[in-house]
């Protein structure tokens, strides 16, 4: 049987949403192993002085659980 263990990640950038999606998986990726899927569940800006400076995106990281 498998089992999925499912984290919340926040990936930041300066350029899109889509970079800030893929930079959330990118650094989860560096502590766990397995990664199978990645969900996207809520993008915001930051905004600075009425123009926006950062994309975030809320990003659901599943891998398996090793036994």
């Amino acid at each position: 049987m498998v089992v999925y263990k499912i984290i919340d990640i926040v990936g930041i950038s300066e350029k899109s949403f889509a970079d800030a999606a893929k930079n959330a998986v990118d650094e989860a990726a560096k502590t766990v192993r397995g990664v199978k899927r990645a969900e996207v569940v809520k993008f915001d800006l930051k905004v600075e002085n009425d123009a926006v400076t950062k994309y975030r995106a809320e990003v659901k990281v599943s891998f398996e659980i090793e036994k």
